[in-house]
């Protein structure tokens, strides 16, 4: 979910930044505000693949005794 969130944030951002689509609201700026979301973006998908990372060195130890002795 991390990857997929980040890579709509991404390219809301670009469309915003690069003024693809006139948005017309006149309190917010877009230009600033699609750079923030691109910068959220990446940050997201960077942080979504380090946890992936880790979550894959996880090893389990199965121990097993013999107590038909």
């Amino acid at each position: 979910m991390g990857v997929g969130l980040g890579i709509i944030l991404l390219l809301a951002g670009l469309v915003l930044a690069f003024d693809v689509v006139n948005v017309g609201t006149g309190w917010v700026d877009e230009g600033p505000l699609g750079w923030i979301l691109i910068a959220v973006g990446a940050l997201a998908i960077v942080l979504a693949l380090v946890m992936n990372q880790q979550r894959q060195r996880v090893t389990h130890v199965e121990e097993r005794r013999d107590l038909s002795a």
